[in-house]
């Protein structure tokens, strides 16, 4: 495998799971969690300093922009905490499925443009379909859909009348009509089917850009690819480590592409190998992203 020369190392880190980058365009910073360490990281690039780290006492999966600082969807539940971080966090409502024994943890999600916080669940084993995708709003936790065992890959169109969704385990990623003014959603068909395409990897989280095309990180996979609209494969980015996570524009035109990556699934030797593992990526972007919406909730 050949790594694109455009791609740098941005952090050094060795994190076990890096997921949900999200850049604040009013802040100018990316935040990122470690999920499995329990940590969000807190950067603003333009200082030259290393990230500050937000030490929670659990799992979190995903984080969202609010008013007051980060919305957090953490293993048993989601919680509001203000930046910066003065070590009390409020608790906003319960993850079902960690508290009715099954122990599935919060994992992907972001907010749609009209501040609904949506968070989907893992399965604990990674393999049973007891998973699903949430919608948070007005301080309602709703369940949307079920039958899930990696719930990922959650991103917006630009006109927003699509969401796209993912269970990793089917490797296909799903387009479904979207109302923003409700929140509601359509029937889904198969969008992209990395199988059809020859793809390795999982769809693990992804991001849309200005023009519409989605960009998915292909975990197990060592790169990031870029869909049209239309579902067509424009493009593929290889990255000089096998597990990609997800994607953020950031940067002060959103031009800059941000990935996380993992070292989890990796023995000593392929850490060896893949010293890039872990550690926030950066690459230049050929179009601008979009800014990420505020939480309403």
């Amino acid at each position: 495998m050949v790594t694109d020369t455009r791609v740098q190392v941005a952090v050094e880190l060795d994190m076990s799971l890096g997921e949900s980058p999200l850049w604040s365009v009013a802040r100018q910073t990316l935040h990122w969690v470690d999920i499995n360490h329990g940590v969000i990281h807190v950067w603003q690039p333009d200082r030259h300093a290393a990230p500050s780290r937000i030490e929670l006492d659990e799992k979190v999966g995903c984080i969202a922009l609010c008013e007051e600082g980060l919305l957090a969807a953490t293993a048993s539940g989601i919680i509001r905490l203000r930046l910066p971080f003065d070590g009390r966090t409020e608790r906003l409502a319960d993850n079902p499925e960690w508290h009715d024994g099954k122990g599935n943890r919060f994992n992907d999600g972001r907010c749609d443009a009209a501040g609904r916080f949506w968070a989907g669940t893992i399965a604990a084993d990674e393999v049973t379909p007891s998973a699903a995708l949430y919608c948070f709003e007005g301080g309602e936790l709703v369940q949307r859909w079920s039958g899930l065992g990696i719930a990922n890959g959650l991103a917006f169109s630009p006109d927003r009348r699509w969401l796209y969704h993912t269970d990793s385990l089917t490797r296909r990623i799903l387009r479904y009509p979207f109302d923003v003014e409700t929140g509601r959603t359509g029937e889904p068909r198969v969008w992209a089917d990395l199988d059809a395409l020859g793809l390795p990897g999982v769809p693990d989280g992804a991001a849309v850009d200005s023009e519409g095309c989605y960009w998915s990180a292909l975990y197990g996979g060592g790169r990031i690819v870029r869909f049209s609209p239309a579902g067509r494969l424009e493009a593929s980015f290889e990255l000089p480590c096998p597990h990609p996570t997800m994607v953020a524009f950031g940067g002060p035109d959103l031009r800059t592409l941000y990935i996380t990556t993992a070292t989890q699934h990796l023995n000593d030797e392929e850490r060896k190998r893949w010293p890039a593992a872990g550690s926030l990526l950066r690459m230049p972007a050929p179009v601008a992203g979009l800014a990420e919406p505020v939480a309403t909730s």
